[in-house]
């Protein structure tokens, strides 16, 4: 069959914080794609503000290199789609390689194969792609490149891989510095045989296949990614399988639900480095850009009119958890705040606070996320958003407040299955590493949440790496204690494992909460008098409501407070006039703390300014009168 030999499609696939993108970065500049005045930021490809706080890949996206060949060749075209290493946005994973032919897997030479490397590696295989393992950060003082290879080759026959797919290259990088080397360097050196990513750029180009095509096929092109553009409207990204794509084109729509109708190619364009440029054309393995049809969904093909045949849609695992997201009932709702985000002058018309406004918004969610769904609840002002994990939920929650969004969260909650009569719930495979002297902590944790231990291995170098099966249930408000239990030294990655029966009630929080009974500004006076009571979360002067909670009670129930009480001014001269008393500083909680600390009678209010968690009923009697029915069991 022909073949394409000036393009290829490769996918780098890693953990999260493995230094996929610092790799792209150095490979664009390498290649060219950049003039020398041209001034560039760190980790180009990650764009949106969110992946650049939080330091992660969001998004999948692609960008593409044009690299020339030592050997005075033609110029080859490189697409390399950088896909995110967490687990929680497997969607983007599977999506993005659904446009390539080969994965770089990057391993970091210290840590090895942690979680993420499992779950992108098997979407890889069971796609039967070949890969290029990439040890990166050879550099790193602790790095162990000989057990790290190895731990890679037990992951691959782990994984059922096939003999070819074993049989692979192996590259030795340092991305931050833009060195790569097929000749294994000393631990935590630089690799000393080479100065660029030259022996990179030819082993892609010597493992990852060419595009082969049928010169009689009619034309296919597979919707793998959505983009808007405010001249053009939204633009679908393609990746051509078959035939050629051209601009002013009529082609057949072939929608989900099987439906076909003739649209045209008002634009047509293909990525040069980070930017998008006008073409004519796009043959069989091109990514291309194109304009022209509004309603157009990831997954859809776009085909020949005269012989439509319509491409596999893009299948993504199931969702493990959910939250219900509604409109803000709280009586702040539209009045601001005292909290950080947004601009806190932003006028009130500029808040989007109805239900219709909610629902549009994750209406527009679903048109680009392939791994989340939206089920209407038994209320018209809140929804049931399903994900693949807490992470990728809070994300959507804090780009909804970012853009005027005001909102009542619930409580993550786990999505289950019947399965064979039974009621069966997600479980997660948790690997930890932390100080040997943190092992009898974290254990004791996990034993509190039903996990069970799988392996546990000793490098001998003061750590320890412990494997666990645990409920995803159990993993909710996980982190903030084992980073307390640990001294912020240990670090745990999970991925999904599957459905396992219901492992039965779990108690992950043994505290309280303190609860203010009316409405009013925080005095420190009454921080003063409350802070051995607990901790507290909110600082003198934010105002509070009725059933908004303030703290965490030391004990096990939760507790009616008047943090707004004021000292009283008389002219007797206190005993205790002359002592100074100090307001302990509150402990601030980010949108995953707050949400990971709710109970279930709990919910968290998100606004542009501040994020409160509060009671889902206010009213302090009716809480009452509800909590005594239980107890007499009516």
């Amino acid at each position: 069959m022909p073949t394409r030999h000036d393009i290829r499609n490769v996918a780098i696939v890693a953990h999260v914080d493995h230094g996929k993108t610092t790799i792209v970065d150095a490979m664009l500049k390498q290649a060219g794609a950049f003039a020398a005045h041209q001034h560039l930021d760190d980790r180009m490809m990650d764009s949106n503000d969110l992946e650049r706080e939080k330091g992660i890949t969001i998004l999948a996206k692609n960008t593409a290199v044009k690299y020339h060949p030592k050997d005075g060749g033609a110029p080859i075209t490189i697409n390399i789609i950088d896909t995110p290493g967490h687990a929680d946005f497997g969607g983007e994973v599977e999506r993005g390689l659904s446009m390539v032919d080969a994965v770089v897997l990057l391993v970091d030479a210290s840590e090895g194969p942690l979680p993420q490397t499992r779950f992108v590696l098997r979407k890889a295989l069971q796609a039967n792609m070949p890969v290029i393992l990439c040890i990166n950060k050879t550099d790193r003082p602790d790095s162990r490149i000989d057990e790290v290879v190895n731990d890679t080759y037990d992951l691959f026959l782990d994984l059922d891989a096939t003999e070819d797919q074993i049989e692979f290259p192996i590259v030795y990088a340092c991305g931050r510095d833009g060195i790569a080397s097929l000749t294994k360097p000393e631990d935590g050196t630089v690799p000393a045989d080479s100065d660029s990513l030259e022996p990179f750029f030819s082993t892609i180009l010597e493992h990852v296949p060419a595009p082969v095509f049928d010169e009689e096929a009619p034309l296919q092109a597979h919707v793998t990614n959505l983009d808007a553009d405010n001249f053009l409207g939204r633009i679908a990204l393609l990746r051509v399988e078959q035939g050629e794509l051209r601009k002013g084109q009529t082609v057949a729509w072939i929608k989900r639900d099987g439906s076909i109708s003739n649209v045209r190619i008002t634009e047509l364009m293909m990525t040069e480095a980070l930017t998008r440029k006008p073409a004519e054309v796009a043959g069989p393995g091109d990514i291309c850009a194109v304009a022209g049809i509004p309603d157009i969904m990831i997954g859809e093909t776009l085909a020949d009119p005269e012989n439509p045949i319509a491409l596999p849609l893009i299948s993504v695992d199931e969702p493990a958890i959910s939250m219900t997201i509604g409109t803000n009932t709280s009586p702040m709702v539209g009045r601001g705040g005292t909290g950080k985000g947004a601009d806190a002058k932003s006028a009130v018309k500029d808040r989007k606070v109805t239900a219709r406004q909610v629902k549009d918004r994750l209406d527009r969610e679903l048109i680009g996320n392939v791994s989340l769904r939206v089920l209407d609840t038994e209320r018209p002002d809140a929804w049931e958003v399903q994900g693949r994990g807490e992470l990728a939920l809070a994300i959507l929650v804090e780009q909804m407040r970012r853009e005027g969004f005001e909102l009542t969260i619930g409580k993550p909650q786990v999505v289950t299955q019947e399965i064979d009569g039974k009621v069966h719930e997600p479980v997660e495979r948790m690997t930890v590493d932390v100080p040997e002297e943190h092992m009898g902590a974290v254990t004791q944790l996990m034993g509190v949440r039903k996990g069970r231990m799988d392996n546990m291995s000793n490098h001998g170098s003061g750590w320890v790496r412990m494997e666990f099966v645990v409920p995803s249930r159990g993993l909710i408000g996980f982190r903030t204690e084992f980073l307390t239990n640990t001294r912020g030294t240990g670090i745990a990655h999970s991925i999904h494992e599957g459905h396992e029966p219901w492992f039965g009630q779990l108690v992950t929080r043994n505290n309280g909460s303190l609860v203010a009974d009316r409405s009013g500004a925080v005095t420190p006076f009454a921080m003063i008098n409350l802070q051995e009571r607990g901790v507290l979360f909110t600082e003198p002067g934010t105002e509070v409501y009725e059933g908004m909670i303030v703290g965490e009670n030391s004990r096990a129930d939760d507790m009616d407070v008047n943090i707004t009480k004021e000292k009283k001014l008389t002219n007797m001269r206190a005993a205790s006039a002359d002592n100074t008393e100090n307001v302990v500083p509150p402990r601030k909680l980010s949108l995953e703390q707050s949400l990971e600390f709710c109970r279930d009678d709990e919910c968290v209010e998100v606004t542009p300014e501040a994020v409160r968690i509060r009671k889902v009923v206010l009213d302090q009697k009716e809480r009452s009168r509800t909590a005594s029915r239980a107890k007499s069991g009516k």
